[in-house]
């Protein structure tokens, strides 16, 4: 039996005291998470997940995965009295979230690394490892909500619209939404900082990673190449009509909708249109020329409803940082979807995801193939 009280994100299990493995990030909000869970009755235990060997991350208050971060969650661990592990999953960080988005960037596409590796570290490989801890739940420090509703459990929007987190976990499926508690969804980022400074946690003013935690420098191109060990070659900027417009120091340094950092002064302000990997050549367009108002997507993962067999009125997010815009979106076969907006959107990019919402529950999401 589950009794829920009139603070949401609480979830007090009866019968017996609940077990919960906390993915402790180093940061202040999974610090807190912690926290909150104990206070709850659970008995806890911290986990960071090693996923790299990356010298350069060290000490970097940018990224997540450094030795400092450990120490840290090792800190909030020791405070609150809770057993500490780190678990070495670094072999499948490599071959789930980097040589995947290396494979995609040379595919000619812009992957979101943060997304696989909530779906195939946090809440594949942690999530077993907790089963085998005999937990009952993982926990994360997320901003977003599970409900359960009908027969479906249904991943919603954090009520701190300036930190939800519920695109970057449309990939969870229903056995790990019945699992996985995000206590901080109901709780604004203030709130946190304020449970951390009251708890006396050494990381309560630490700032946010923002960078992907193995490219500190933002220099992704140079990291591939570091990786790789291959030389990706110049070729031809093109205009829309396929006239030379000069050269580029090769495809996978550009992105859809890039304007700054073509190495190449133009008569007139010129964007990243579209990229050819095969002919290795990068079309530069006008900024009107970059918006559409359709896009197909696939690998698509449904969480308020079973799958879709008809259209649907919605909203629809297209990275991280955009706001979700009114649309529709229909079913192709093959498990693809159309989506299409009601007013055209800019620099609609291959390789990241869009995430279809109806208000505060998320329908449902996938990769984008093409706008």
């Amino acid at each position: 039996m589950i009794l829920r009280s009139s603070r949401p994100w609480i979830m007090i299990m009866t019968m017996r005291k609940s077990k919960a493995l906390i993915a402790m990030s180093g940061g202040v909000d999974s610090s807190v998470a912690a926290y909150l869970m104990q206070q709850i009755g659970y008995d806890c235990i911290g986990a960071t997940m090693k996923l790299l060997t990356n010298p350069s991350c060290e000490g970097s208050s940018r990224t997540c995965c450094s030795l400092d971060d450990v120490e840290d969650a090792r800190s909030v661990a020791y405070r609150l009295g809770i057993p500490y592990y780190v678990f070495n999953f670094s072999e499948d960080f490599k071959e789930q979230v980097i040589d995947r988005f290396v494979r995609e960037y040379e595919a000619g596409l812009t992957p979101n690394p943060c997304i696989e590796c909530n779906r195939h570290l946090k809440f594949e490989r942690l999530y077993l490892r907790a089963k085998e801890l005999s937990c009952d739940t993982i926990v994360t420090g997320h901003y977003a909500r599970i409900i359960r509703r009908d027969d479906r459990y249904v991943l919603q929007k954090g009520i701190d619209e300036k930190k939800d987190q519920s695109y970057v976990l449309y990939s969870m499926t229903q056995e790990e939404l019945a699992h996985t508690c995000f206590p901080l969804g109901e709780m604004t980022k203030e709130q946190i900082r304020k449970i951390a400074q009251e708890m006396q946690f050494s990381n309560a003013a630490k700032p946010d990673s923002q960078d992907i935690c193995f490219v500190p420098d933002g220099d992704y191109v140079r990291f591939m190449e570091q990786y790789t060990g291959k030389v990706y070659p110049e070729g031809d900027f093109l205009d829309p009509d396929g006239a030379v417009l000069g050269r580029h120091q090769g495809a996978v340094r550009y992105t859809i909708g890039q304007r700054k950092g073509l190495g190449i002064a133009f008569g007139k302000p010129l964007y990243v249109q579209k990229k050819d990997m095969e002919a290795n050549t990068v079309t530069l367009a006008e900024n009107g020329q970059l918006f559409s108002d359709t896009l197909i997507a696939g690998e698509m993962n449904w969480i308020a409803v079973a799958g879709l067999s008809d259209p649907v009125r919605c909203s629809a997010k297209i990275r991280y940082k955009h706001k979700e815009q009114p649309a529709v979106v229909y079913p192709l076969d093959g498990g693809l979807v159309k989506v299409v907006f009601d007013e055209p959107q800019r620099a609609i990019t291959p390789g990241q995801a869009v995430v279809l919402y109806d208000g505060d529950d998320v329908l449902g999401g996938g990769k984008i193939l093409e706008a």
